[in-house]
């Protein structure tokens, strides 16, 4: 989860692959049923993916045999995220998740759902759509004392076009939503190809951005962005 949270789905997702082998039986298999939700968020997209789907079948078949609506939020959560992105299956699958979190329980996970829901439609360019999401998302981690996770909601508000309190309200205050996304990973260490890859843009709008993002806040440099966030 960590992984995850540090922005490594890779690690995360071998770390979780090499718990069990679901065929055989061999290794920590009921813990990885268990973890199948991060396991699949991980592996989605990666080389990963067999094992996420293989961990997934076995996930199903224990979510449906315990009639428990949680497990069964889950197993839907992890359809919608193998399903195509900008897709009707994975927008009923979201959708069908967040009917079947039972109300009052589960605070975390259906907060982690409404975060995924937004991110997917932020993504698909809906991002009108996914502010809902994830200001739900962003008030329940606040209210759990989660802080990593609500300002993981809250950079993704911003990159939908909503300014949200940032480290520093003055630079938030000078920068776009999504100026201050890309700042705020340039100011975290990653290159720009890397930022393209995690907000879905292009290295040359990435670079036309950290330019604005230089001249607004009157700095020369990366280190000097750093410093200011």
């Amino acid at each position: 989860m960590l992984d995850l949270l540090d922005g490594r789905p890779e690690d995360a997702a071998a770390r979780l692959a090499a718990l069990a082998c679901p065929g055989t039986g061999r290794g920590q298999v009921t813990v990885q049923v268990m973890a199948t939700p991060y396991l699949v968020e991980a592996a989605a997209a990666s080389v990963h993916r067999p094992a996420a789907v293989a961990a997934l079948a076995v996930f199903d078949r224990w979510a449906h045999s315990t009639a428990s609506p949680s497990r069964r939020a889950l197993s839907a959560r992890c359809h919608a995220l193998l399903a195509p992105r900008g897709s009707q299956a994975a927008e009923e699958g979201y959708r069908a998740a967040l009917r079947w979190h039972p109300p009052g329980a589960g605070a975390f996970e259906r907060a982690r759902t409404e975060f995924l829901f937004g991110r997917e439609l932020r993504r698909s360019r809906r991002p009108r759509d996914a502010r809902r999401y994830l200001h739900d998302a962003r008030e329940t981690f606040t209210r759990l004392g989660v802080a990593a996770w609500a300002e993981q909601a809250a950079a993704e508000l911003r990159a939908a076009g909503e300014s949200v309190g940032g480290p520093d309200r003055s630079a938030a205050q000078l920068l776009t939503g999504q100026q201050l996304r890309v700042a705020q990973l340039v100011a975290e260490g990653a290159t720009n190809r890397e930022v393209a890859d995690r907000m879905f843009l292009s290295t040359r709008t990435v670079d036309h951005h950290l330019r604005n993002i230089f001249h607004r806040l009157g700095i020369r440099s990366r280190t000097q962005l750093a410093r200011v966030l």
